[in-house]
């Protein structure tokens, strides 16, 4: 695993220590199915789904009306609106393929170069949810090095910088898009070191780990345990770490609490749970 690659799954695993919460809680999320009719036109009807009383999840025909509004438009207000709204609607997982069809993520990504700060925070949040999907991810990883730079050239603990640190997460869970990171990992030390209690993580996130939760959350988390273990290691040695900072997310997952709760998960009831388990706790 030695070179850029070795080195991207070391920024990786940093970056997962900056933002893993907002990925895993994101999980926890409904669905719902939409209707997939497809139509063309922008009228006050498609603003009228961003003023925030339209509570429903959009269908096909409303996304396309809001992509198209939120393309033509130049008024700032009704920009941040449409992508607040497209935002809250790519939590779903049936609307993420569905705007992503449309043609939506270059839309939505377009706006990651706004002057506007808001509107690019807006804009990264919705590419986070989006960003969910796996065939979503082929399409936003031609935006990752724009997100870095802006992540870390921006003002420190800053709502672009975290919402860039969420997004990056979400692309960074499973080894496909790690290496794209390589060139960063002196700025995620950084983010990490002088950041405030936004980019730390909390002793609680270690119930993630316990036996009632949600299968996909474990699976999830289990994985992310895994990825960070493997991103310390190039080629078969222990990599140069830095000093573990307390409440940090290396320094929780490097603790025996961790250990014991992964152990435990050996006996868990989901035969899939169990499988990953195994294949975790060599690394322990």
């Amino acid at each position: 695993m030695g070179g850029p690659r070795g080195a991207g799954w070391v920024a990786a695993g940093l970056l997962l220590g900056a933002g893993a919460c907002y990925c895993i809680y994101r999980l926890t999320r409904g669905r719902r199915r939409g209707d997939r009719e497809l139509g063309i036109r922008s009228s006050k009807s498609a603003e009228d789904l961003t003023d925030g009383s339209y509570d429903d999840v959009l269908n096909a025909e409303q996304l396309q009306k809001l992509l198209y509004l939120l393309e033509s438009a130049e008024d700032p207000v009704i920009i941040e609106r449409a992508l607040i709204t497209l935002g809250n609607n790519a939590a779903f997982s049936v609307n993420q393929a569905i705007i992503r069809e449309l043609g939506g993520i270059p839309i939505v990504a377009n706006k990651i170069n706004h002057s506007n700060q808001s509107i690019k925070e807006k804009a990264l949040n919705a590419l986070n949810n989006l960003s969910v999907n796996v065939e979503n991810q082929i399409k936003i990883k031609i935006y990752i090095s724009q997100v870095c730079e802006d992540v870390f050239s921006g003002p420190l603990n800053s709502a672009v910088q975290l919402a860039g640190l969420r997004l990056l997460t979400n692309m960074t869970v499973t080894n496909d898009h790690q290496h794209m990171l390589h060139s960063y990992i002196t700025d995620l030390f950084q983010v990490l070191l002088t950041g405030n209690g936004n980019t730390k993580v909390d002793s609680s996130f270690l119930s993630l780990y316990d036996s009632h939760v949600a299968k996909e959350i474990l699976l999830r988390v289990l994985t992310l345990f895994q990825n960070i273990k493997n991103c310390l290691k190039i080629e078969g040695h222990l990599a140069a770490q830095p000093t573990f900072t307390e409440g940090s997310l290396f320094f929780l997952l490097h603790g025996e609490e961790c250990a014991q709760k992964i152990r435990a998960l050996v006996d868990h009831h989901d035969a899939e749970v169990k499988e990953k388990v195994v294949t975790v706790i060599p690394k322990i």
